[in-house]
């Protein structure tokens, strides 16, 4: 089961698109704790509470819980799996609405509750992901639904529409959001450039720098992993270089030899495998999809996850910056070129 979650600041919005989905027919309600009437009376109802926390911001928590295409509940069995996973993230005096789904071929529900409780108290979203999760594990197990090998989602680290319906078909999770906690694990881990990328290299991740040829400064970072390459902005804010930089101690002079090893050992690798290609009689040609002017995309799947080409790295010619590493060769060859 995937959960996606969305804490939002208004409930008309939510309310008239699950309603609408009612009237439509695609949608029904399947459980509730308040009196239900039309949109608008359902976001007063709402609103009457949310007034004890005037200053609250996200009021509104929007979940949808997702079972995996082989998996079949009732309206009853999916009503109190939904009250279970409310309870379980502490919405236990909380109001809610409980909408069924039918517009996609998996089963699925949404789940729109009030985080301020009846007492005023609100619901903390602290580590929301992580309870999440614990508990859909749980419900997996409490209701004889298949176990994924899942995550949750956030709205700040989107999932499309064919990464879900993959997820659910395969019962694995998203290679994004697999790496995703790899290079977290590592950011985490790390004191220092060295040993982040010993971390990510010991999780067969493998990072490569983006340097610029003027300065020689790191610019960016992408990571390769299961053979498709992603920007580490395309994992969320936090894991951009500029944003892993913050985490770990990084000096361009001292941390230039390391990085300009790490790149020159990955294009190496991506040579030999262009190289193993033309033994082997495939084609090495650039697929007319790809980005950045040269490569292809490592073993990429044809159905690969939804994602548009701008967010997906190939195998761009690397820049080592080899001149550095090329030392009185690099200078003489200059020299040479100044004579001339």
């Amino acid at each position: 089961m995937i959960a996606k979650i969305i804490k939002g600041k208004d409930f008309y919005g939510v309310l008239a698109y699950n309603d609408q989905k009612v009237g439509q027919g695609s949608a029904h309600i399947i459980d509730a704790n308040i009196g239900l009437g039309s949109t608008i009376q359902n976001t007063n109802t709402f609103n009457t509470v949310r007034v004890l926390r005037p200053n609250l911001g996200k009021a509104v928590l929007h979940a949808s819980l997702n079972l995996p295409y082989q998996d079949k509940l009732s309206d009853k069995e999916f009503a109190r799996l939904g009250h279970d996973y409310l309870k379980g993230m502490g919405f236990d005096d909380n109001q809610y609405i409980i909408y069924r789904h039918h517009d996609q071929k998996h089963q699925h529900i949404h789940i729109i509750a009030n985080r301020v409780g009846y007492s005023g108290k609100v619901v903390s979203d602290a580590k929301d992901l992580f309870r999440s999760k614990n508990i859909l594990r749980k419900l997996e197990v409490d209701y004889g639904l298949t176990q994924l090998d899942g995550t949750i989602v956030k709205k700040e680290s989107p999932i499309s529409q064919q990464e879900i319906e993959k997820a659910l078909r395969t019962g694995n999770a998203p290679i994004r959001f697999i790496l995703l906690e790899k290079v977290k694990h590592a950011v985490h881990k790390s004191v220092d450039t060295e040993s982040f990328i010993e971390i990510l290299h010991a999780q067969n991740v493998r990072p490569r720098f983006n340097i610029s040829k003027t300065t020689g400064r790191v610019s960016g970072i992408s990571f390769e992993y299961d053979g498709i390459i992603y920007k580490g902005s395309t994992l969320g804010r936090g894991y951009s270089w500029n944003a892993i930089i913050k985490h770990i101690a990084y000096e361009q002079d001292r941390d230039r030899a390391i990085v300009l090893q790490t790149n020159s050992a990955e294009q190496r690798d991506f040579r030999g495998i262009i190289a193993d290609k033309e033994r082997t009689g495939e084609n090495p040609e650039q697929p007319k999809g790809t980005i950045g002017g040269a490569g292809e995309v490592i073993g990429q799947p044809k159905d690969y996850l939804g994602l548009s080409e701008k967010d997906i790295l190939v195998p761009e010619p690397f820049n080592s910056y080899r001149d550095e590493l090329d030392g009185p060769l690099w200078r003489r060859r200059r020299k040479k070129g100044r004579n001339r």
